[in-house]
């Protein structure tokens, strides 16, 4: 059973889902994080396909970090990693969507980094 703080983060990323309209020129990234890492996960809503997915846990990845992946810094490195591969692809604008976490903290520097990196959204 989920406790009431995941409870609320369930209820506020549902509320905010409904607003969101994604396409596939503007597909949506979603954010996930957990205590010991971060996920991304670009997906078109269109066609229901995941065009894209970086974490801190993929094995190319992990070696950069020395203390983990949970922390700002990891955040900050994901989002380069993740903008250089968007742009490999092609996209430069996407739907940032937080799941319903706090727009603070991992979450904002992981959007800070990808915004540096070239990325409108």
């Amino acid at each position: 059973m989920k406790n009431k703080k995941e409870l609320s983060r369930s209820k506020r990323h549902r509320r905010i889902k409904i607003k969101m309209n994604a396409t596939a020129e503007r597909p949506r990234l979603v954010i996930r994080r957990s205590l010991n890492n971060i996920f991304a996960q670009l997906i078109d809503d269109v066609n229901n396909k995941t065009l894209l997915s970086v974490s801190s846990a993929d094995k190319d990845v992990k070696q950069q970090f020395v203390k983990g992946g949970g922390n700002i810094k990891a955040a900050v490195m994901l989002g380069e990693i993740c903008s250089k591969k968007l742009k490999e692809k092609g996209i430069n604008k996407i739907i940032f969507d937080r799941a319903g976490y706090l727009y603070h903290g991992r979450v904002k520097a992981f959007a800070d980094s990808l915004r540096k990196g070239g990325l409108e959204f």
